[in-house]
Order: structure tokens, then sequence, then C-alpha cells
């Protein structure tokens, strides 16, 4: 009975730490990929960006009203073959703002209730929760620096102001632009669910030459990176 029990108890562990239900780890049920998380102040934040990919486009495909995703430097439509290029596995998928929204209408509401392409029990932040996230970071002259990854293994030199003493761990994933890519290792791009007028959107940029974070907005049909906050 004392080694039933025991045995019992192990197996009851085990499961208990499989990845979706281990610490600081979220499963999205939709690919099976597992996230690392971040609690940042009041906030839960994915520590990785969005690599939920239903479909994908070359970046000489663009749209401000119709879904699009893309995969950094690939050109074609076959997603097994997209998810298989390395810039993939590091750095997810780009959203243009329709995509990213899934569907669901503009809000600047703090908290927010707009999915987006995120997962169940996550959503895409608003305007004012990025700048919830900003500034419990100390302000937007300094944020930019304490979201990014530290070195230069993805951010180019110099990676000014990089501690990611938020662990949100933010890298430079670049866009489609003009029918090519360009600037990973620079820029790193985050939609958020806001819309600023019928052609831009709101985002928050961070480069790797300065410590600040850009919390602006732009047009529609550019490719960007998503960050999902939970609910």
């Amino acid at each position: 009975m004392k080694k039933t029990i025991i045995y019992l108890f192990a197996m009851v562990f085990i499961y208990s730490c499989t990845p979706q239900d281990a610490p600081n780890t979220f499963t999205d049920s939709r690919d099976g990929k597992v996230y690392k998380t971040v609690t940042i102040g009041d906030q839960v934040w994915m520590a990785e960006d969005l690599a939920y990919l239903p479909s994908v486009v070359g970046p000489a495909t663009v749209s401000d009203t119709e879904p699009y995703y893309y995969v950094y430097g690939y050109y074609g439509t076959d997603v097994v073959a997209a998810k298989a290029i390395g810039n993939f596995i590091t750095y997810g998928a780009l959203y243009n703002w329709p995509a990213a929204m899934n569907g669901d209408p503009s809000s600047g509401a703090n908290p927010i209730g707009v999915q987006g392409i995120c997962p169940e029990g996550w959503h895409l932040p608003s305007y004012f929760e990025w700048i919830t996230l900003i500034d419990y970071l100390g302000g937007e002259d300094v944020a930019g620096g304490k979201l990014k990854e530290t070195g230069t293994a993805h951010w180019e030199d110099p990676n000014f102001g990089a501690t990611n003493e938020s662990g949100f761990t933010a890298l430079p994933g670049g866009y489609p632009y003009n029918d090519a890519f360009s600037d990973i290792g620079r820029y790193g791009n985050w939609w958020g669910s806001s819309e600023y007028d019928v052609d831009n959107a709101m985002y928050l940029g961070i480069r790797s030459g300065s410590s600040p974070v850009d919390n602006g907005s732009d047009s529609k049909e550019l490719g960007m990176s998503v960050r999902c906050l939970r609910d």
C-alpha cells in the first residue's frame, strides 16, 4: 500500500509539472507551442513573440484590410517551409494589423477585451496597456533598454541601454517593406489593439541604437510582431 501511495504521488507530481502547467510557461493549444511568460508589475506577458502561423505570404502581398501573415526572409506560401527557417524559430511570425486583430474591433480600454490573434486567455494589448508597462519601467526614455534582450546575438551593435531587467526579452524581428524585408537586428515593432485612424494603428517600437521606446502609429498594412498579455 505504501509503495502504491508513493507511486501515485509521483505520477501526480510529474503531471503537475508538464509544460502547460509549469511555472512561467503557457502552451498555445492551437499548435502546441510552449511560451515563456513574465510578470511585470501587475501584468503577465508572454516573454516571446507570438509564432502562431495559420497561413503565410511574401512581402509583396500587402493590405490594410485583409489579414496577412509573414515570416522574415520567406517569400513563399508554404507554412511548413516557413516554420522551418531560423528566423521563424527565433522571432516568430509577423502580422499586419488586420491579422493581429483577427476580426475584432479596435479598443483603447484598460483593461481590454480584444483577444485578436492571441490564444484563449490572452489578448492583444491596447495603447493604454502599453503605457502601463512603459510607466512601470520608468517612462519612455528608459523603458526600451529595460525591455530589450542584452548583448548582440540578435540586436545590432550598439544595443544601447539594454538591460532586460524586466525579463520581457524584446527581439528585433524587423518587418516586410517594399516587396522585401527590412531591419532585422535593428528594429522590433509590436502591434496594439488601438486604432489611430482609418489607415493607421498604434504600436510599440524599440531600436538597437537607443533606449527610449517609440509609442506611435503606423500603417495597418505593415507586418509587425505580436506580444500577448494575459487576461
